[in-house]
C-alpha cells in the first residue's frame, strides 16, 4: 500500500493528540528560548567581565605609574614634602653658615689667647723692671 500525500489529503487525528502535539511544540519552542536566552546572559556576563578585567589590567600598570592622576591624599603628602623639602634646604644653608662662623670663632679664640700671653708677657717684663718701663 502506497502512501500519498498531497495538499488535498486529509488526515484524521484525535483532538487529544493534536492538543498534545501543540503543547509538545510549545514547551519545546518555550525551552530552546529559555536556553538561548541564558547562553546570552552568560555571554553578556563574560563580556562585561573582560572589559573589567582588561581595564583594571590598565588601571593595576597606569595607577603606579602616576598615568591616571593621584588620591587627593596623595597630592596633599606631595606638598607637604615639597614643603619640607625647602624647610630642610634652608636649614643645611644655616648650619654651613654657622660651620663658616665656628672657622671664624676659633681663629679669634686663638688670637686672643695669644694676646693674652702677650699681655702677660708685657706685665712680666714691667714687674721686673719695677715698674720703669725703658722701651
Amino acid at each position: 500500500m502506497a502512501l500519498k500525500i498531497s495538499e488535498e489529503a486529509k488526515v484524521q487525528m484525535p483532538m487529544k493528540t493534536v492538543a498534545s502535539l501543540i503543547a509538545i511544540v510549545a514547551i519545546g519552542t518555550w525551552a530552546f528560548f529559555s536556553f538561548q536566552e541564558k547562553l546570552n546572559q552568560h555571554a553578556t556576563t563574560l563580556q562585561i567581565m573582560e572589559k573589567d578585567l582588561i581595564e583594571n589590567t590598565e588601571f593595576r600598570i597606569k595607577w603606579p605609574r602616576g598615568f591616571l592622576g593621584s588620591l587627593p591624599a596623595d597630592s596633599e603628602q606631595f606638598m607637604l614634602i615639597e614643603y619640607h623639602d625647602g624647610e630642610i634646604t634652608k636649614m643645611k644653608e644655616q648650619l654651613e653658615a654657622g660651620m663658616h662662623n665656628k672657622v671664624n670663632i676659633d681663629f679669634l679664640k686663638e688670637q686672643v689667647s695669644k694676646l693674652q700671653e702677650d699681655v702677660e708677657k708685657l706685665k712680666d717684663k714691667v714687674r721686673e723692671n719695677n715698674g720703669i718701663n725703658y722701651d
